[in-house]
């Protein structure tokens, strides 16, 4: 009984390892595989992958835009107001400056809702943290994972990776 259960399992590993793509420092990926899927029952398995090393925390923007379409993701923007007034933001997000995401986490949902127009975030929810181009969304994340928040990921190309997909679009 055992050996067949193996056997099966030889069978799946290499059309797994065939449809996956290998990431910077050996990490393997399916994304190739489940991007194919475009409807809401598929988007939890948009952000995982088979690896022994620990999974890849960015988002591309065609991964952010599925996520938002289909409502299973809080994504925080971490740029200041003015930034937002001056270049826009992506639909759907809440401005947290990155300078107040530690304290704005660990606030209660009330306060939280009031002082950021937006819904608290648990910590077992799925966030995505973006800024202009990146950077603040990656200090953000660690932020957001040493307060214990677990599916935290960074929108990599941020506000002008995203600007530049919507006009193509």
């Amino acid at each position: 009984m055992a050996l067949r259960r193996c056997w099966r399992f030889a069978a799946v590993v290499p059309r797994l390892l065939w449809n996956s793509t290998v990431l910077p420092g050996g990490r393997s990926s399916v994304s190739s595989l489940v991007n194919t899927h475009h409807d809401c029952k598929h988007t939890e398995l948009l952000l995982r992958g088979f690896s022994s090393a620990p999974p890849s925390t960015d988002v591309s923007y065609e991964q952010l835009k599925q996520l938002l379409s289909c409502r299973k993701a809080v994504v925080i923007d971490v740029r200041e107001p003015w930034e937002l007034r001056e270049y826009g933001s992506i639909p759907g997000s809440i401005n947290v400056p990155l300078a107040q995401v530690g304290n704005a986490l660990q606030l209660d949902a009330e306060e939280f809702n009031e002082k950021y127009g937006g819904e608290m975030p648990q910590q077992t929810d799925n966030i995505v943290f973006t800024c202009l181009a990146g950077i603040r969304s990656k200090n953000a994340l660690d932020t957001a994972t040493s307060l214990g928040y677990k599916d935290v990921h960074n929108y990599l190309g941020g506000w002008q990776d995203w600007s530049k997909n919507e006009q193509q679009d």
